[in-house]
């Protein structure tokens, strides 16, 4: 017996929103009792400047979480408290003074550096705020985006972005906004691509071709919209102000030895007894809708590196397994009920099947093999996007350090954005603190590789492609020449809310 199709309320995902919840998310907790985290998230940015916000947090109250009534509340508690972590390490240009009452604080780093151990006035509300909603401690996706919006009038679309604002950022840029926005936005139009998508593996059960084919075409067609909401970053996003002032703030701990943070972080609970613990940095790999995009399309993902292999009785690839573990421990950084949907999306999955076994079916493979290209211009794009976000901009901090005296470089502010500048290292580092190309063009080559007509396997094996041209690349990869040419042979590229290099062995897919 088939499993059942399943409930999306049993998975807090909307039929209109998708991961977005249905409801407005707070703009306040509603219990005076939180006022005091309310008081600073609402002078955020002028505490940040004022280089006040450590001794403010350092002097919060211990709050209790009992008060948290609704899972609204819940998720406004971990945005809020997400902020004032990230805020908490990589808001300062130095370490609070020893003699501040954190009684931790003389295991801090030396000056300019990160703060590697958070105090229990956010540590321990926000670890008990994390186990209820199955979130790692660090500001996720979910905490930055999907639960951090709201819409300017009521009465107008939500899925607008001259409708959509912000509720916190780190620096109160327009920048800042705009770069969330665009990701809720996308999540928006997304959503009811996903009962329409589970339509389809329904229709498929039944042997209903012509359901199956309309359910692709407009997968398709929302998919191609995505493409274009993608590009609208460059409207509102200015490169130089990501790249120094947002980045940084995103950063988690893993793998940040080179910006200050050797061991990761310690959130103290006051026991003496918590660990260094490290996590990735909030990142848009953190989504769940692009997964949920190759679950239902049947898009396989290998080991970075690992080719294709084909079956002994077809030309058609042999399934690869698993998923890669980049892609798995992303899952980790999603919200339980979210994980648990993608889970189950993958044990019910039958499009692709169904699409390979009926392919003298024009109309179906079509509309099939319409959706991979789709999906995989979307990628394009992606790959377009952070080489102007990142690669130029590394490229430039690295030429501008060349000209700074080693006396002004030891005084600068350690964060993302300078630490490859300051120690000479070729590797760049990201807020996920892991590694991304070359899967990220070998993620958008996977994506074309279930095609089922011959003519959409050539175009989408490496074929032309519209990024290809932008950058005088004849077989459409961006291989981005100029910066193996500046790197001595090393490429790297990186997802906007992180660098990863070529030699590190992790891997897997980074969303827009």
């Amino acid at each position: 017996m088939l499993p059942a199709l399943p409930r999306l309320s049993d998975y807090g995902v909307s039929p209109h929103n998708g991961f977005l919840p249905d409801e407005i998310p707070l703009s306040i907790l509603p219990d005076n009792y939180y006022q005091p985290w309310e008081t600073v998230v609402h002078n955020f940015q002028s505490l940040i400047l004022a280089k006040r916000l450590r001794r403010i947090i350092d002097a919060l109250p211990v709050l209790e979480t009992d008060l948290l009534l609704t899972e609204a509340e819940w998720r406004r508690a971990y945005s809020i408290l997400g902020f004032l972590v990230h805020g908490y390490i990589w808001g300062g240009d130095k370490p609070a003074d020893v003699s501040f009452e954190n009684p931790h604080a003389e295991m801090r780093c030396i000056a300019n550096d990160p703060i590697q151990i958070v105090p229990p006035s956010i540590s321990i509300p926000f670890l008990q705020i994390c186990k209820h909603l199955e979130l790692p401690p660090v500001a996720t996706f979910a905490g930055v985006c999907l639960w951090n919006w709201r819409p300017l009038f009521d009465r107008e679309p939500m899925d607008s972005l001259e409708n959509l604002a912000t509720q916190m950022t780190f620096t109160g840029s327009l920048d800042e906004s705009w770069f969330y926005l665009v990701s809720v936005l996308i999540e928006a139009r997304a959503g009811p691509i996903i009962p329409v998508m589970i339509e389809a593996i329904a229709a498929a059960r039944r042997n209903d071709s012509s359901t199956v084919a309309q359910c692709l075409q407009l997968f398709a067609e929302r998919l191609d919209e995505i493409g274009a909401l993608l590009e609208r970053m460059y409207e509102s996003c200015d490169p130089h102000v990501f790249y120094h002032r947002i980045r940084p703030f995103l950063a988690g701990s893993k793998n940040m030895a080179d910006a200050g943070l050797p061991d990761g972080v310690m959130f103290d609970n006051g026991t003496g007894e918590q660990p260094y613990v490290q996590f990735s940095g909030g990142s848009n790999a953190q989504s769940s809708i692009l997964q949920f995009f190759d679950i239902v399309l049947g898009i396989e993902h290998r080991p970075t590196g690992e080719k294709e292999t084909v079956s002994l009785d077809s030309e058609r690839p042999a399934v690869s397994g698993p998923s890669h573990g980049f892609i798995q421990d992303m899952r980790n950084y999603m919200p339980g009920p979210h994980r648990r949907f993608l889970r189950y999306m993958e044990s019910i999955a039958n499009i692709r099947e169904y699409a390979t076994s009926n392919r003298r079916n024009r109309a179906l493979t079509t509309s099939y093999d319409a959706c991979l290209a789709m999906l995989r211009s979307l990628r394009d794009k992606h790959i377009q996007l952070v080489s102007r976000y990142i690669i130029i901009k590394s490229r430039e901090t690295r030429s501008n350090s060349m000209s700074l005296s080693s006396k002004q470089a030891t005084a600068q502010r350690v964060n993302l954005a300078n630490t490859t500048a300051q120690n000479g290292s070729k590797k760049l580092r990201g807020t996920g603190g892991t590694a991304l190309i070359p899967f990220l063009k070998q993620a958008r080559d996977e994506t074309g590789e279930p095609a089922i007509d011959a003519w959409a396997r050539r175009l989408l094996s490496n074929g032309p492609s519209e990024i290809g041209a932008s950058f005088g690349i004849d077989d459409g990869i961006a291989r981005l020449g100029k910066v193996s040419e500046r790197f001595n042979g090393e490429v790297e590229i990186v997802g906007l809310a992180g660098t990863w290099s070529v030699d590190d062995s992790e891997g897997g897919i980074c969303h827009w």
